[in-house]
């Protein structure tokens, strides 16, 4: 208990010193929400991936599709990591810094507003994040507390309270850099956690392959080898979770901002590279774990109903629990780096955009720079305290999974913003009613989800099938709608189009030139 302890009191003090470190970086809006658009390779692709990664995916993925579809869960980590990032980056990267640089936009709404030329269009997305955020918020608190629970025996409230607290003072303190710095260190954690942590596993059931013949000879419905199969014993629905874990993240505000900040070409290049193999390790890592659960069967389904006794959300941990007193600290530190890191991309999001989108010119006139970080400041101690009470009575009264609440959450994000996002920056022809419509479908179909989820077809009962539905969707609603509504200004569009077409001074690396002679 020593050792965990003083693990803990390490690791918050480093990350309150960061945030006071990284004060000098937000005195003005765009040093507070993108860090001055000068951030680096390694703390712009760590940021993407320990926000992309938390204790949602560690405890409630990783354990449930890891119970459900065995070794083949790890399909969704590949995906993470080829869709979820390399494709990501490579997609969106650049288009995305030129044009939001263009546009001068700092957030998700923002962007959208001026690349459609509608204010209403800002405020509408303004309002589904700042909903939409909040489950997903609450979730972060629900996994961690299954593993503080189980490492110190410290009450639920106490740990969302720490949490919140800590997560709170440096991303009030240090804006976005703060959170960058931060999420490099955590994301180191992850790594050599994530690493760790599998290999233990697997040395408690006699290596990797004493594990894997373990694995083969359990039986899913009268068919064994199922979870130690290619694609499992349920390879349609897998194949739901991968595209809303993978593709989700290209219309994620959180996510997307990232790409806002970066500081230069050769940063792109790099973290493309470094996200991608972050995400291999942690996601490949968290689902390759997960899927060896059903080892575990006799502790954690001891009555042989073929569902967890303690949830799904109980897997993993029960996974953890023989470990070494060290091992245990070093999860903890891991699954709390992720959980913060993700928590502090949730709320800096959340706060400026209710600040930049809704609250500055429509409710509050003449607001100056100061006013705008303070108020942004002021927006995060609130958006944290909503979602800490909305964490406490969805574990009192267990209204749902953490994937189920990550579900919807993502669903109804990604597919709102996912096709207006990507149809703007490279669609000139994209119009602002085909954007109204992707956003209206995406939130509303999940919303009747979860109201009337009976009125669904079986497969799209699930939040995760529907959320990726709901994306898929938007990328057929936007150019199709976009056939028969009107068409947008064209001086709007050449002007919003007009960064790709500046002229740079590139090294000869780079291009041989117009004097080049074959």
């Amino acid at each position: 208990m020593f050792i965990k302890l003083v693990m803990l009191f390490v690791f918050f003090g480093v990350m309150i010193g960061v945030g006071f470190y990284s004060r000098k970086h937000a005195t003005n809006v765009d040093g507070f929400v993108l860090g001055g658009r000068s951030v680096g390779p390694w703390l712009t692709a760590f940021a993407y991936g320990t926000s992309y990664f938390s204790a949602v995916i560690f405890v409630g993925y990783a354990g449930q599709f890891g119970w459900k579809y065995g070794l083949a869960s790890t399909w969704i980590g590949l995906g993470n990591a080829f869709i979820g990032s390399l494709m990501a980056w490579t997609i969106l990267g650049r288009r995305t810094r030129i044009m939001t640089q263009q546009l001068g936009s700092a957030t998700m709404p923002e962007f959208l507003g001026k690349r459609y030329d509608s204010r209403a269009l800002k405020i509408g997305a303004s309002a589904i994040i700042f909903i939409f955020l909040i489950p997903y918020t609450a979730s972060l608190y629900n996994g961690l507390s299954r593993l503080f629970g189980m490492a110190f025996n410290i009450d639920y409230t106490v740990c969302i309270i720490l949490m919140a607290v800590l997560t709170g003072v440096y991303v009030i303190a240090g804006g976005y850099m703060a959170t960058a710095i931060n999420d490099f260190i955590q994301g180191i954690i992850m790594i050599v956690g994530i690493v760790a942590v599998v290999g233990a596993v697997l040395k408690t059931n006699g290596g990797f392959m004493e594990a894997y013949r373990g694995l083969a000879a359990v039986e899913s419905e009268g068919m064994t080898g199922a979870y130690a199969s290619f694609f499992g014993p349920d390879p349609i629905n897998l194949l739901g979770v991968v595209i809303l874990t993978s593709l989700g993240t290209w219309g994620l505000p959180q996510m997307v901002q990232k790409f806002y900040a970066i500081k230069s070409e050769n940063a792109i290049s790099k973290g493309t590279i470094i996200s991608t193999v972050f995400a291999l390790i942690v996601a490949g890592g968290c689902y390759f774990l997960g899927g060896f659960g059903r080892l575990f069967t006799n502790v954690i389904d001891p009555a042989g109903t073929g569902v967890p006794a303690g949830g799904y959300d109980a897997v993993v941990p029960t996974m953890l629990e023989g470990l070494s007193p060290l091992l245990l600290g070093v999860i903890v530190i891991l699954v709390l780096s992720a959980s913060m890191s993700t928590l502090s991309s949730l709320v800096l999001a959340s706060s400026s955009t209710l600040t930049l989108d809704f609250l500055k010119d429509n409710i509050v006139k003449d607001m100056d720079e100061k006013k705008q970080v303070f108020t942004m400041r002021m927006l995060i101690v609130v958006f944290i305290l909503i979602s800490v009470v909305i964490a406490i009575i969805q574990y009192s009264t267990t209204v749902n999974f953490i994937a189920q609440l990550m579900g919807i959450s993502w669903g109804a994000l990604a597919g709102a913003f996912l096709a207006p996002f990507l149809y703007g920056l490279y669609m000139k022809k994209a119009t602002c009613a085909s954007a109204w419509v992707s956003m209206i479908f995406g939130a509303g179909i999940m919303v009747a989800n979860m109201l009337f989820k009976g009125a669904f077809p079986a497969f799209l009962q699930s939040p995760i099938n529907c959320g990726a539905f709901a994306m898929l969707a938007g990328l057929v609603i936007v150019p199709v709608v976009s056939l028969f509504t009107p068409k947008p200004d064209k001086d709007l569009v050449n002007f919003v189009f007009a960064g790709y077409e500046k002229k740079v001074v590139v090294s000869v690396r780079e291009s041989l030139g117009d004097d080049a002679k074959e």
